[in-house]
């Protein structure tokens, strides 16, 4: 599985080097621009499965470069915005926009977002029936799991836990997106569970559960499988 490649087209240099950093180490590929003509530049010749979209910059803001992508893609969006008013969202859900994020923001939570909504888009692909992974391999079909050719047992909140992630293998899927994957929104919040469960999971799947080689976390983040 090819690792999601995001576009950040925000006029502050500040921003696209953090983004750079923390979102290139929370497991994707990172390409930013300074400007929106540039970005829609970016996004024709590279074509990234989501784009970070500041609002306010000089020349063409962000529901200019909003108006244009969607005339020729349907790439995910999340805007960027300095402003938390209904109007602003209303506006730009109606020009296609999939998420908002008000700034200041914290990168943990653009990286949660940034999974969501990939999540979401990816529940629209045809599905693997298969990964293998080292040795380790799922059968999505059969709901079948091996390690070195040895059938794993496993709880069905852990193959539930163990499936969401490797249908992202590769990039970090936040804590909430777990919880509302593998157990539904009743369990919103409850991120003990996540914890204690792969835990459980990494007992069975690894070799050295202490250095795990498959199910790994990412701190303030949530977990990635590779």
């Amino acid at each position: 599985m090819t690792t999601p490649l995001i576009l950040l087209i925000d006029d502050d240099a500040i921003v696209r080097e953090l983004f750079t950093d923390l979102i290139g180490h929370a497991g994707y590929r990172v390409l930013t621009a300074g400007d929106g003509r540039t970005g829609l530049q970016m996004a024709e010749q590279a074509s990234p499965e989501l784009v970070v979209l500041d609002v306010m910059m000089p020349g063409m803001d962000g529901w200019e470069v909003t108006r244009e992508l969607r005339g020729v893609s349907q790439v995910p969006i999340i805007m960027l915005t300095a402003k938390d008013e209904e109007v602003d969202k209303l506006h730009g859900f109606r020009l296609g926009v999939d998420d908002f994020v008000t700034k200041p923001f914290s990168f943990a939570e653009l990286t949660a977002r940034i999974g969501a909504v990939l999540a979401r888009t990816l529940r629209n692909l045809p599905p693997a029936n298969c990964i293998t992974s080292g040795d380790l391999t799922i059968d999505f079909k059969e709901r079948h799991v091996t390690v070195n050719g040895r059938p794993v047992e496993l709880t069905p909140t852990e193959y539930r836990l163990l499936e969401t992630l490797a249908r992202h293998a590769r990039h970090t899927v936040s804590t909430e997106q777990l919880l509302l994957d593998a157990w539904g929104p009743v369990y919103a919040g409850d991120a003990e569970q996540v914890k204690h469960f792969v835990w459980t999971l990494r007992k069975k799947i690894e070799t050295d559960p202490g250095a795990p080689k498959h199910v790994l976390t990412e701190r303030g983040f949530g977990y990635r499988f590779e």
